[in-house]
């Protein structure tokens, strides 16, 4: 197996797997101007249907998983309720040549825990580790990772999470709240810190990452510090920060535009199979903080077009 976990320094860092975010456009953007970073990043996809890649739909799925050979390493995210899925979307993952893959065991959705899949999963961990299981059986060359929660109703972080460790996982991303949380309460990072114990007690090799509230590397350094975890997973506080992994920080209005320039014409161009609204979430983060910030934000929510997005910025930023 070419486990790339293994090589990491730690504590590194990762970019988190969020749904209609984490597209190929954020994703280049990071690999543009995080490197040369301060700590090693891992890049995640966005979570991607395991169902619908083994499906006449695969077509419309694919360029999700898109990915160039600046943003390496890199894992593929997916998720299902069946193990026959998941074996079939490993498959494809190896074939593309991802670095990892991940399967999403935490996500709150109420539509997809209704399929019993992502967060559904901690109430079943038995069909859990089938899916586990499966994933190996699609890409026994590839490291398989799980990102989950604490726990369904309750922290539940020792028995859930000492279900998955006896599996064969080799790296785990706890984002540390439970499924009924969503985001609303703080991280609670005592539960990071039960996970790397409870791994250590086992005598176990497997990856740690934290994940929950990390607005910037030096939180992130705290975190791993506080809890012992091996990474740091960002997801919101990476938001309209393509730099965030470098280090640098205190970048001018102007500065900022540019890159926004820069994200919304390669969306236009690696995103096509997407709304151009999937952009316009990115809009607040990029631009708040300086005078005139909230009018130019407000003229950029009113544009449908990347073209007309653009024509807003250029007479600023030219």
């Amino acid at each position: 197996m070419k486990n790339f976990w293994k090589k990491l320094e730690k504590p590194f860092f990762a970019l988190a797997p969020m749904f209609d975010v984490t597209d190929p456009a954020f994703r280049a953007m990071f690999a543009r101007y995080s490197r040369p970073s301060k700590h090693a990043f891992v890049m995640w996809t966005e979570f991607v249907s395991a169902d619908g890649l083994d499906s006449p739909g695969q077509v419309a799925l694919i360029p999700m998983l898109d990915f160039t050979e600046e943003e390496r390493p890199i894992v593929a995210q997916i998720f299902s309720a069946r193990p026959d899925k998941i074996q079939q979307a490993a498959r494809l993952c190896a074939e593309l040549r991802f670095d990892g893959i991940d399967i999403n065991m935490g996500c709150p959705d109420k539509t997809i825990l209704k399929q019993g899949s992502c967060g559904a999963l901690i109430k079943n961990p038995t069909l859990a580790i089938e899916i586990i299981q499966a994933a190996h059986d699609g890409a026994p060359d590839l490291p398989i990772s799980v990102k989950t929660r604490t726990g369904f109703d309750y922290d539940d972080t020792e028995s859930w999470c000492g279900k998955l460790l006896s599996a064969d996982i080799q790296a785990i991303t706890l984002h540390a709240r439970t499924v009924r949380d969503l985001s609303t309460p703080p991280a609670r990072y005592d539960e990071i810190t039960r996970l790397v114990e409870l791994r250590d007690s086992l005598g176990l090799e497997t990856i740690v990452i934290a994940n929950g509230d990390v607005q910037s590397l030096s939180d992130g350094e705290e975190v791993a510090r506080r809890t012992g975890a091996d990474g740091i997973m960002v997801g919101r506080g990476a938001f309209g920060a393509p730099w965030f992994f470098s280090g640098k920080d205190n970048l001018s209005p102007t500065e900022k535009l540019v890159i926004l320039q820069e994200h919304i014409s390669l969306f236009n161009q690696v995103c096509q199979y997407k709304n151009f609204a999937s952009m316009k979430k990115h809009f607040k983060s990029y631009v708040n903080g300086w005078d005139g910030a909230r009018e130019l934000r407000i003229a950029l929510m009113g544009t449908d077009t990347a073209e007309k997005a653009l024509d807003i910025l250029r007479p600023i930023v030219d």
